[in-house]
C-alpha cells in the first residue's frame, strides 16, 4: 500500500490544490513537491472523525467498502458500486469544475482526498485500483472503533435455503468410468485423435460431446493416456486404474477435474467463446462454486446457489471487474454479451453448467428431472459430501465375470470389471450398445491380428478368456482362435453387388468396353460378376449407354 505522499504526487496539482481547500489549506505556486508535502502534513494530523461524520451517506457507505475490503478495490468493481470518477486533463478541470458538482460518491471522496487511483501485483497480474494510502487506513480500520467509518451495513440476503425434495430427479450417474475405459481401449487398438474423433455414438454410454472431452482430458492429466505420434495411446498407468474399484475411480477422475485446465466456459452450453486473446481461469469458476456448496445432503434449488454466489463473490474469474474485454456470444441471439448486466447469461450459466455437467457427470451430485431455471435443483451424492470430508472411497466392489459365447461374443456386464473389459477389447471388436444390455465383443480374425501386433499370444489369449469368465473356454471359440493361429483367415463375408445376366456373351462385351470394364469385379461363376462397392450405380448408366437396361433386386 502507498503512503499519503506517493498517493498525492499522483495526483495533478490543481486537484491537490481543491484538496487543500477542502482542509483549509491554501497551495499557491507550482511546486508540486512542496505542494505534496505540505498537503500531506495537513491530511495526517486534521479531524477525521468530523470529516467523515460530514460526509453524505452514498460516500460514507463508499469509504466504508473500501475500508472492509482492506482498502483497495478493482477499479470496476468499485465503481459499479459507487459511481465512476471522470478522467479529466488540467484544462478541462479547470473549465468545468467537477469538484462542485460530483457525479457520484467516488467522485465525491477523490476531491475531498479520501480516494486514490494505482495499480498493483497480483496473481492475475497488475490490476487498477482505488485504494487509501497507509496512514489514512490505519486511522480508517476497524481496530480502531473511535475513529473508524461508521455507516449503515447493506442488507444482506439469506443464504442457501434447503427445498422439499422434487418429484423426479436424475441420479448422479456412475458410468463415466465404463465410458472411459471404452475410449482407452480404443486408444489402444488404433490411437484416439482428440480432434478427429470417429463417430463414437453407439459405442459411449453417454454421447455428450463434451462429456468426451472432459473425460479425454482429464485422462491425459491423470497420465493414462500420451500423445504419440499425433495419437493418444494408453500409459502403463492405465492398468492401475483399471484395476481400481468404481468408487476409486471416480474418486480420482474428481480430483483431477478439481485441479485440471478443462475449460468449462469454452463449453457452457448456449455461449460462443471466441479469439484467443482473452483467457479466463477455470479453477477460479471452481473454487467460488466449492466455497459456496453447503456440505450436507439437503436439495437446494440452483438458482439461490448463483444468487447467493453473485452477492458474495460475483468477480470469481474477472478479479478486476472488467465486464468489456471478453468476446462472447449468446449462442441463440448472436449478440455479444459484455457489462455486468449480463453477468446472470455468463457467470450465470457456467455456475449452473458446472453442477449440471461436470459434477453430475462425475456422480458428484444429483439433479432435479426440471431443468429450468426456476425449477433446476441439486444434492450432493454421498461420494460427494467423502470427497469434501477427504473420507478415503469405497475399496470394496462385487463384479462380476464375463460370458463366452459358444458363436465368439463375449458379454461383459455393466457390473464386471473395467479391467476385465478393456483387455477383452484388444482381442474383439466391439459392437453397438443396447439400453440395458451387457457389452458385446466378437472375436474375429482381424482383431485376432490386431492382439498378435501387441504381443498377445494365443495362449495369452486363452488364459484370459478362462480366467476372465470363470470357466473354460467353449471348444468352438478355443478350436477357432487356435486353427486362426495356424492356418490365418480361412474365410470373410462381405457386402458385394452383383450382376446376374442370362447370356455370358453379355460379360464378355461389359469386360471388353471401355465404359464398363473398371467396374467389372470378381467374376462367380460364366453369368454372374462382383461389382465394385459403391459403384452400381455409375455403372448402371454406362451400360445403359451401350443398350443394356439393369433392374435392381433383392437377391434370391
Amino acid at each position: 500500500m502507498r503512503t499519503l505522499e506517493q498517493a498525492l504526487l499522483d495526483h495533478e496539482l490543481i486537484v491537490l490544490r481543491v484538496i487543500g481547500e477542502w482542509h483549509d489549506l491554501d497551495l499557491t505556486g507550482r511546486d508540486k513537491s512542496r505542494a505534496v508535502a505540505e498537503l500531506a502534513a495537513q491530511l495526517a494530523q486534521f479531524d477525521l472523525v468530523h470529516e467523515v461524520e460530514s460526509l453524505e451517506p452514498e460516500e460514507a457507505a463508499a469509504l466504508t467498502s473500501l475500508v472492509r475490503q482492506g482498502g483497495r478495490a478493482p477499479v470496476a468493481v468499485f465503481e459499479r458500486e459507487h459511481g465512476e470518477v471522470r478522467q479529466m486533463g488540467p484544462g478541462r478541470m479547470e473549465r468545468e469544475e467537477p469538484w462542485l458538482d460530483p457525479a457520484s460518491a467516488a467522485e465525491s471522496l477523490w476531491y475531498r482526498g479520501f480516494l486514490y487511483r494505482g495499480f498493483d501485483q497480483t496473481d492475475e497480474g497488475a490490476l487498477e485500483f482505488y485504494y487509501l494510502p497507509q496512514e489514512l487506513l490505519a486511522r480508517l480500520a476497524p481496530q480502531s472503533p473511535a475513529r473508524r467509518v461508521e455507516a449503515p451495513a447493506p442488507a444482506v440476503e439469506p443464504g442457501l435455503r434447503p427445498i422439499a425434495p422434487p418429484d423426479e430427479t436424475r441420479p448422479p450417474p456412475i458410468d463415466a468410468v465404463d465410458d472411459l475405459t471404452t475410449l482407452l481401449a480404443l486408444a489402444q487398438r488404433t490411437g484416439l485423435r482428440p480432434e478427429r474423433l470417429p463417430n463414437l455414438d453407439g459405442l459411449l454410454l453417454n454421447p455428450d460431446r463434451d462429456r468426451r472431452s472432459l473425460l479425454l482430458t482429464l485422462a491425459t492429466e491423470m497420465s493414462l493416456l500420451r500423445r504419440a505420434d499425433e495419437r493418444l495411446r494408453p500409459t502403463r498407468s492405465t492398468l492401475d486404474w483399471l484395476r481400481q474399484s468404481r468408487e476409486a475411480q471416480l474418486r480420482a477422475l474428481v480430483d483431477a477435474w478439481s485441479r485440471g485446465v478443462w475449460n468449462e466456459l469454452r463449453h457452457t452450453p448456449g455461449l460462443e467463446a471466441e479469439g484467443e486473446s482473452w483467457q479466463n481461469d477455470p479453477l477460479a469458476a471452481r473454487t467460488a462454486l466449492m466455497d459456496a456448496l453447503p456440505a450436507d445432503d439437503q436439495w437446494y434449488r440452483l438458482a439461490d446457489l448463483v444468487g447467493v454466489i453473485r452477492q458474495a463473490d460475483p468477480d470469481f474469474q474477472r478479479p478486476d471487474g472488467n465486464y468489456e474485454t471478453w468476446y462472447i456470444r449468446d449462442a441463440e441471439t448472436r449478440q455479444y454479451l459484455s457489462g455486468f448486466d449480463n453477468w446472470e447469461w455468463v457467470e450465470g450459466r457456467l455456475l449452473r453448467f458446472l453442477i449440471q455437467g461436470p459434477l453430475h457427470w462425475l456422480g458428484m451430485v444429483e439433479l432435479s428431472a426440471a431443468s429450468d431455471a426456476e425449477r433446476a435443483a441439486y444434492r450432493l451424492a454421498p461420494r460427494a459430501l467423502a470427497w469434501l470430508g477427504d473420507e478415503p472411497p469405497a475399496a470394496d466392489e462385487v463384479r462380476v465375470p464375463l460370458v463366452v459365447q459358444p458363436e465368439g461374443i463375449l458379454l461383459v456386464p455393466y457390473n464386471a470389471g473395467r479391467y476385465e473389459r478393456f483387455q477383452a477389447a484388444r482381442i474383439a471388436d466391439p459392437e453397438p450398445l443396447t439400453p440395458g444390455k451387457p457389452y458385446r465383443y466378437r472375436i474375429v480374425p482381424s482383431s485376432l491380428a490386431e492382439a498378435q501386433e501387441q504381443g498377445i499370444t494365443v495362449e495369452r489369449m486363452l488364459a484370459f478368456l478362462e480366467s476372465a469368465g470363470q470357466r473354460p473356454v467353449p471348444a468352438g471359440v478355443r478350436r477357432g482362435i487356435t486353427r486362426w493361429a495356424e492356418k490365418g483367415i480361412e474365410g470373410r463375408l462381405q457386402t458385394v453387388v452383383v450382376l446376374r445376366v442370362g447370356d455370358a456373351a453379355i460379360l464378355e462385351t461389359l469386360r471388353a468396353n471401355p465404359k464398363t470394364r473398371d467396374f467389372i469385379g470378381e467374376a462367380l461363376g460364366e453369368l454372374a460378376v462382383v461389382i465394385r462397392q459403391g459403384e452400381w450405380e455409375p455403372f448402371r448408366q454406362a451400360a445403359a449407354q451401350l443398350g443394356l437396361l439393369l433392374d435392381v433386386g433383392d437377391s434370391g
